[in-house]
Protein backbone atom coordinates (compact mmCIF):
# COMPACT_ATOMS: atom_id res chain seq x y z
CA UNK A 1 0.00 0.00 0.00
CA UNK A 2 1.18 3.52 -0.73
CA UNK A 3 1.15 5.63 2.43
CA UNK A 4 2.01 9.28 2.95
CA UNK A 5 3.04 10.48 6.40
CA UNK A 6 3.03 14.19 7.19
CA UNK A 7 5.05 14.74 10.32
CA UNK A 8 8.23 12.94 11.33
CA UNK A 9 8.15 13.36 15.09
CA UNK A 10 7.87 10.46 17.51
CA UNK A 11 4.58 9.06 16.19
CA UNK A 12 5.29 9.84 12.53
CA UNK A 13 8.82 8.49 12.74
CA UNK A 14 7.82 5.24 14.39
CA UNK A 15 4.90 4.70 12.02
CA UNK A 16 7.38 5.17 9.18
CA UNK A 17 9.64 2.53 10.74
CA UNK A 18 6.86 0.03 11.34
CA UNK A 19 5.06 0.47 8.02
CA UNK A 20 8.22 0.16 5.93
CA UNK A 21 9.13 -2.98 7.88
CA UNK A 22 5.76 -4.39 6.82
CA UNK A 23 6.55 -3.67 3.18
CA UNK A 24 4.44 -0.59 2.55
CA UNK A 25 5.64 2.15 0.20
CA UNK A 26 5.99 5.14 2.50
CA UNK A 27 6.61 8.79 1.67
CA UNK A 28 7.39 11.01 4.65
CA UNK A 29 7.39 14.79 4.97
CA UNK A 30 7.94 17.40 7.63
CA UNK A 31 7.83 21.17 7.90
CA UNK A 32 11.61 21.55 7.51
CA UNK A 33 11.92 19.84 4.13
CA UNK A 34 13.04 16.47 2.77
CA UNK A 35 16.72 17.29 3.18
CA UNK A 36 16.23 16.95 6.96
CA UNK A 37 14.83 13.41 6.64
CA UNK A 38 17.92 11.74 5.18
CA UNK A 39 18.69 9.71 8.30
CA UNK A 40 15.12 8.39 8.61
CA UNK A 41 15.06 7.58 4.89
CA UNK A 42 18.39 5.73 5.10
CA UNK A 43 17.16 3.78 8.11
CA UNK A 44 13.78 2.78 6.72
CA UNK A 45 13.81 3.06 2.94
CA UNK A 46 11.00 5.62 3.06
CA UNK A 47 11.03 8.39 0.47
CA UNK A 48 11.52 11.91 1.86
CA UNK A 49 9.25 14.43 0.12
CA UNK A 50 7.76 17.87 0.61
CA UNK A 51 4.45 18.22 2.42
CA UNK A 52 2.78 19.12 -0.87
CA UNK A 53 4.01 15.83 -2.38
CA UNK A 54 3.27 13.53 0.56
CA UNK A 55 -0.23 12.49 -0.48
CA UNK A 56 0.52 11.98 -4.16
CA UNK A 57 -0.96 8.60 -5.13
CA UNK A 58 -1.41 7.63 -1.49
CA UNK A 59 -4.14 5.25 -0.38
CA UNK A 60 -3.61 6.27 3.24
CA UNK A 61 -2.37 9.65 4.49
CA UNK A 62 -1.32 10.13 8.11
CA UNK A 63 -1.40 13.67 9.48
CA UNK A 64 0.69 13.70 12.63
CA UNK A 65 1.57 17.33 13.26
CA UNK A 66 0.67 19.88 15.96
CA UNK A 67 -2.97 20.93 15.73
CA UNK A 68 -1.91 24.56 15.34
CA UNK A 69 -0.03 23.60 12.15
CA UNK A 70 -3.01 21.98 10.41
CA UNK A 71 -4.34 25.28 9.07
CA UNK A 72 -1.02 25.80 7.29
CA UNK A 73 -1.24 22.61 5.23
CA UNK A 74 -1.49 23.13 1.45
CA UNK A 75 -5.06 23.66 0.27
CA UNK A 76 -4.55 21.10 -2.51
CA UNK A 77 -2.94 18.56 -0.19
CA UNK A 78 -5.17 15.63 -1.21
CA UNK A 79 -5.85 16.55 -4.84
CA UNK A 80 -3.45 13.91 -6.16
CA UNK A 81 -4.17 11.24 -3.56
CA UNK A 82 -6.02 8.03 -4.43
CA UNK A 83 -9.72 8.65 -5.01
CA UNK A 84 -10.75 6.73 -1.89
CA UNK A 85 -7.85 7.87 0.30
CA UNK A 86 -8.23 7.29 4.04
CA UNK A 87 -6.82 10.12 6.14
CA UNK A 88 -5.64 9.38 9.67
CA UNK A 89 -5.48 12.23 12.16
CA UNK A 90 -3.28 11.51 15.18
CA UNK A 91 -3.52 15.06 16.53
CA UNK A 92 -4.21 16.27 20.05
CA UNK A 93 -5.09 19.80 21.12
CA UNK A 94 -2.58 21.04 23.68
CA UNK A 95 -3.61 24.68 24.23
CA UNK A 96 -1.41 25.42 27.23
CA UNK A 97 1.60 23.40 26.16
CA UNK A 98 1.82 24.09 22.42
CA UNK A 99 -1.17 25.07 20.29
CA UNK A 100 -2.58 28.21 21.86
CA UNK A 101 -6.29 28.89 21.88
CA UNK A 102 -8.46 27.51 19.09
CA UNK A 103 -11.92 28.95 19.65
CA UNK A 104 -13.97 26.22 17.96
CA UNK A 105 -12.33 23.46 19.99
CA UNK A 106 -12.69 25.48 23.19
CA UNK A 107 -16.39 25.81 22.34
CA UNK A 108 -16.80 22.04 22.10
CA UNK A 109 -15.88 20.95 18.58
CA UNK A 110 -13.82 17.78 18.61
CA UNK A 111 -10.20 18.10 17.59
CA UNK A 112 -10.50 15.80 14.60
CA UNK A 113 -13.71 17.42 13.34
CA UNK A 114 -11.83 20.71 13.35
CA UNK A 115 -8.96 19.13 11.42
CA UNK A 116 -11.36 17.58 8.89
CA UNK A 117 -12.86 21.00 8.23
CA UNK A 118 -9.44 22.57 7.75
CA UNK A 119 -8.31 20.02 5.15
CA UNK A 120 -11.73 19.62 3.51
CA UNK A 121 -11.76 15.83 3.81
CA UNK A 122 -13.07 13.25 6.32
CA UNK A 123 -10.52 11.95 8.79
CA UNK A 124 -10.21 8.93 11.03
CA UNK A 125 -8.91 9.65 14.53
CA UNK A 126 -6.37 7.04 15.62
CA UNK A 127 -2.93 6.72 17.24
CA UNK A 128 -3.52 9.90 19.26
CA UNK A 129 -3.25 8.26 22.68
CA UNK A 130 -0.59 5.61 22.14
CA UNK A 131 2.95 6.02 23.42
CA UNK A 132 5.21 6.30 20.38
CA UNK A 133 7.60 3.59 21.56
CA UNK A 134 4.72 1.10 21.78
CA UNK A 135 4.40 1.20 17.99
CA UNK A 136 7.83 -0.38 17.81
CA UNK A 137 8.07 -2.52 20.92
CA UNK A 138 4.51 -3.61 21.83
CA UNK A 139 3.00 -4.88 18.57
CA UNK A 140 1.79 -8.48 18.69
CA UNK A 141 0.22 -10.95 16.23
CA UNK A 142 -3.56 -11.10 16.01
CA UNK A 143 -4.99 -13.21 18.83
CA UNK A 144 -1.86 -13.01 20.98
CA UNK A 145 -2.49 -12.62 24.74
CA UNK A 146 -1.87 -9.10 25.99
CA UNK A 147 -2.34 -7.43 22.61
CA UNK A 148 -3.07 -3.74 23.03
CA UNK A 149 -6.13 -2.13 21.44
CA UNK A 150 -6.52 1.36 20.00
CA UNK A 151 -9.75 3.38 19.72
CA UNK A 152 -10.65 4.46 16.19
CA UNK A 153 -13.27 7.14 15.45
CA UNK A 154 -14.59 8.37 12.11
CA UNK A 155 -17.68 9.05 10.03
CA UNK A 156 -16.55 7.35 6.80
CA UNK A 157 -17.09 3.66 7.53
CA UNK A 158 -15.05 2.49 4.55
CA UNK A 159 -12.09 4.65 5.51
CA UNK A 160 -12.42 3.58 9.13
CA UNK A 161 -12.23 -0.07 8.08
CA UNK A 162 -9.09 0.59 6.02
CA UNK A 163 -7.51 2.17 9.08
CA UNK A 164 -8.60 -0.63 11.41
CA UNK A 165 -7.18 -3.23 9.02
CA UNK A 166 -3.89 -1.31 8.85
CA UNK A 167 -3.67 -1.07 12.65
CA UNK A 168 -4.32 -4.81 12.88
CA UNK A 169 -1.45 -5.38 10.46
CA UNK A 170 0.80 -3.10 12.51
CA UNK A 171 0.08 -5.30 15.52
CA UNK A 172 -2.81 -3.90 17.57
CA UNK A 173 -6.49 -4.62 18.06
CA UNK A 174 -9.01 -1.83 17.49
CA UNK A 175 -12.21 -0.64 19.12
CA UNK A 176 -14.78 1.33 17.13
CA UNK A 177 -15.13 4.60 19.07
CA UNK A 178 -17.99 5.94 16.94
CA UNK A 179 -18.10 8.99 14.71
CA UNK A 180 -16.00 12.12 14.97
CA UNK A 181 -18.66 13.76 17.13
CA UNK A 182 -17.88 11.04 19.69
CA UNK A 183 -14.10 11.32 19.36
CA UNK A 184 -13.94 13.51 22.47
CA UNK A 185 -13.93 10.17 24.27
CA UNK A 186 -10.28 9.67 23.24
CA UNK A 187 -9.01 13.24 23.51
CA UNK A 188 -6.35 14.23 26.12
CA UNK A 189 -7.56 13.97 29.69
CA UNK A 190 -9.95 11.07 29.07
CA UNK A 191 -9.52 7.60 30.63
CA UNK A 192 -8.46 5.98 27.34
CA UNK A 193 -5.80 8.60 26.54
CA UNK A 194 -2.44 6.92 27.11
CA UNK A 195 -4.09 3.66 28.17
CA UNK A 196 -2.10 0.53 27.39
CA UNK A 197 -4.72 -2.18 27.53
CA UNK A 198 -6.83 -4.66 25.65
CA UNK A 199 -10.12 -4.16 23.84
CA UNK A 200 -12.31 -4.63 26.92
CA UNK A 201 -10.30 -2.07 28.89
CA UNK A 202 -10.48 0.39 26.02
CA UNK A 203 -14.26 0.01 25.71
CA UNK A 204 -14.72 0.61 29.45
CA UNK A 205 -12.47 3.66 29.31
CA UNK A 206 -14.41 5.10 26.36
CA UNK A 207 -17.69 4.57 28.21
CA UNK A 208 -16.30 6.31 31.30
CA UNK A 209 -15.25 9.47 29.45
CA UNK A 210 -16.82 12.87 30.11
CA UNK A 211 -17.44 15.43 27.34
CA UNK A 212 -16.33 18.25 29.66
CA UNK A 213 -12.75 19.26 28.89
CA UNK A 214 -10.89 19.74 32.17
CA UNK A 215 -8.97 22.91 33.01
CA UNK A 216 -5.63 21.26 32.28
CA UNK A 217 -6.67 20.80 28.66
CA UNK A 218 -8.23 24.21 28.05
CA UNK A 219 -6.60 27.45 27.02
Amino acid sequence: MKIGIIGAGQIGGNLTRRLTTLGHEVSVANSRGPQTLTALADETGATPVTVAEAARGAQVVVITIPVKAVAGLPSALLDEAAEDVAVIDTGNYYPQQRDGRIAAIEDGQTESSWTAERIGHPVVKAFNGIYAHNIIDQHLPKGAPGRYALPVAGDDEAAKQVVRDLIDEIGFDTVDAGGLDESWRQQPGTPVYGLSGGADEVRKALDAASPDRTAAWRA
